[in-house]
């Protein structure tokens, strides 16, 4: 039997990037349940501290997820957790995406420019063979390849 799996992200705000990560993806925010939340904080089971208002609602501080938008049946899992962790990032990712750009008709130069103006960093361009690719850093500095 497969297994299902998610991609988890240590950050320093996981809200932001995760909003970030969905954008970039076109997937969709996992939305916040706020009277769970209440619940949970009513029955002495979190504290409003472990509690975060963000674009208005209340989420769980030190988390987030995004997931592919509702378009039919999701064959196994497809997610991305945003976890809040207290250290910075401070040496190169031992694993990183890879955001398949051109083989879905994208334009890798325009794909990159707007990664850019959305916050992204340029790392270097690198090529094999036919195949170009651009490493680039999201938001919190975390490596990634757009082919």
């Amino acid at each position: 039997m497969p297994i299902e799996f998610q991609v988890t992200v240590d950050c320093a705000d996981p809200h932001e990037l995760a909003a970030w990560w969905a954008e970039t993806l076109a997937w969709e925010l996992e939305p916040t349940n706020e009277e769970f939340i209440r619940q949970m904080v009513d029955l002495g089971h979190a504290t409003e501290a472990e509690t975060r208002q963000w674009r208005g609602q209340l989420w769980w501080a030190t988390g987030a997820a995004i997931g592919l938008p509702e378009a039919g049946e999701v064959v196994g899992c497809r997610r991305m957790l945003f976890q809040q962790v207290p250290e910075a990032k401070t040496v190169k990712n031992r694993v990183h995406l890879d955001l398949r750009l051109v083989a879905a008709g994208g334009d890798l130069d325009a794909a990159r420019d707007a990664l850019l103006a959305r916050g992204a960093t340029f790392v270097h361009e690198a090529s094999q063979g036919p195949y170009r690719w651009y490493t680039m850093t999201d938001p919190e500095g975390n490596e990634f390849c757009v082919a």
